[in-house]
């Protein structure tokens, strides 16, 4: 009896849960899946992630880079290999550059987000060298810096797809930097009367270090990312053109101007991919690679004697916490992998959405 009366109970039991269950959805349909990206620790610049409909991040973020660098040029000729008559230019070269920057994002639609990078740069350089053609045996150090606004961003950026399930999320940017930091070519740079040409003297560096690019750009990207659980597979694609400039005058000692003529700094293509981890509902950590590879610069339409291809390459690692609902930390450690990459970088996000 209390047998029937168990089995009567548990009947009545699952069939409360299946009305309930085709009250909020059909039995035997899968619910509907998220259409947004999913959520990893941000490694690169452009987030994967849009900001929802109608909300606002405001994000404060600080970055810290340290680059050296050490060149050795022997003018002269070899007698044997082991012999060299002439001079030899020793510098070495250490940077460190602190951005704070403050972004806005607006989510304009369930698909697009448009966003906007104040930065503010902090510069110094520290430059230890033995000048060719003095025939001098004592290093000379040359300290500048610099600081102010950098170049302000404009950002745009679209998800292409629904995605979800075992499809991958498709998101196209289009960022655009203006020329509000301090330009290179205004900046006094230490020669006297001329960098170029006879009876050049001075060091030929700037005595004040911009702080932005002195030229327009556009960027388009595509940024794609794919679930499989429990990892997030992402990565992107993009391509920075420069905008060249023409009639160019560099400032010099003693109030003069250098005529540079058409400058067009090489454009930018770039590339990166990472993988994500949850290790738990609160905490995400990333590993990705980042790489640009920028063209020579011209002058003139002619190649700047020197001007090479240069790849960079950096090895990052990502960590994020949510702290509520609408706090976030970010914080991302990079490792330069090629020669002319910063050694180090650091930075630290607080993404707050309103």
């Amino acid at each position: 009896m209390r047998s029937s009366t168990k089995r009567q109970a548990s009947v009545l039991a699952m069939l409360s849960w299946c009305v309930w269950a085709q009250a909020q959805n059909q039995v035997g349909e899968a619910p509907a899946g998220d259409s947004r990206p999913p959520a990893v620790a941000p490694l690169f610049e452009q987030p994967g992630v849009l900001t929802p409909r109608g909300k606002l991040v405001l994000e404060p973020s600080l970055q810290f880079g340290y680059a050296s660098s050490n060149r050795v040029v022997l003018v002269g000729y070899t007698i044997i290999p082991a012999l060299l008559i002439g001079l030899v230019d020793v510098r070495e070269v250490k940077r460190n550059t602190t951005t704070a920057a403050l972004t806005l994002r607006y989510g304009l639609s369930r698909r697009a987000e448009l966003e906007i990078k104040l930065p503010y740069v902090y510069r110094s350089d520290s430059t230890v060298s033995r000048e060719v053609f003095t025939g001098t045996g004592v290093d000379n150090v040359f300290d500048t810096s610099g600081k102010g606004m950098g170049d302000a961003e404009l950002g745009l950026r679209y998800q292409l797809n629904e995605g979800g399930g075992d499809q991958a999320f498709y998101v196209a940017g289009l960022r655009v930097k203006s020329r509000t930091g301090i330009d290179p070519f205004n900046v006094v740079t230490d020669c006297s009367p001329r960098c170029i040409g006879p009876n050049v003297t001075g060091t030929g560096l700037p005595l004040e270090l911009p702080t932005g690019s002195g030229f327009y750009a556009l960027q388009p990207s595509v940024t794609w990312l794919y679930p499989s659980d429990p990892a997030i597979l992402f990565g992107s694609v993009s391509y920075l053109h420069n905008f060249k400039r023409s009639g160019v005058n560099r400032k010099v000692l003693n109030g003069q101007w250098e005529p540079l003529g058409t400058v067009a700094p090489g454009d930018v293509f770039g590339f990166n991919f990472g993988v994500g981890l949850a290790l738990n509902d609160r905490a995400l950590i990333s590993f990705g690679y980042d790489h640009s590879s920028i063209a020579r610069t011209r002058q003139n339409g002619v190649t700047v004697p020197g001007s090479v291809r240069t790849q960079l390459g950096t090895l990052l690692v990502g960590f994020s916490y949510r702290i509520n609902e609408k706090r976030t930390v970010n914080v991302t450690v990079g490792a330069g992998l090629t020669r002319d990459t910063p050694d180090v970088q650091l930075s630290l996000r607080l993404p707050l959405t309103f």
